[in-house]
């Protein structure tokens, strides 16, 4: 599940701040982060909990106190992990999503996109392509400039392509 996460996430947070500032690169990474990690423990782990999401977001901001360049870049890592908190669906396992509130054990949490039905995992994939496509068309990346600027910064034009 990577197309899923990566598309809907950009679309969101563009739908929602609409900031060209924001590094939507970040924004994705963070979005693919809790499965990233938490996978190789076996499941939906501490990344998948709002915990998690929360003190990455306060970490990045002590961290970067009288840096709002760097300040405005990282945030939009918390900004993904909260992403894949919605896009997995996360509230309805309440004992992973309020880790550690309602108890410290993870057993028998498998990574919520994966344990999904095979049409649906589908599904969620060609949403998410469909939400790149969305982004290259809506941002003009066929350009080459735009393109090349999207890459080196995860920065959006001001003004998107219609």
């Amino acid at each position: 599940m990577l197309l899923w996460f990566a598309g809907l996430s950009w679309v969101l947070v563009w739908s929602v701040f609409r900031d060209p500032a924001i590094d939507y690169r970040l924004v994705m990474v963070g979005a693919l982060l809790p499965d990233i990690v938490d996978a190789p423990f076996g499941g939906a782990r501490v990344l998948h909990s709002v915990t998690a999401s929360a003190v990455l977001l306060l970490v990045v901001m002590m961290a970067t106190h009288h840096r709002r360049a760097a300040r405005r870049r990282l945030l939009a890592i918390p900004i993904g992990t909260f992403m894949h908190l919605v896009l997995d669906f996360m509230w309805t396992k309440s004992h992973v999503f309020w880790w550690p509130f309602l108890g410290w054990a993870f057993t028998g949490h498998r990574l919520p996109s994966l344990d999904r039905p095979m049409g649906v995992l589908v599904m969620q994939e060609l949403v998410g392509a469909a939400a790149l496509v969305w982004c290259w068309q809506r941002f003009g990346l066929a350009n080459a400039e735009r393109r090349t600027a999207f890459v080196n910064t995860g920065r959006v034009p001001r003004d998107p392509a219609r």
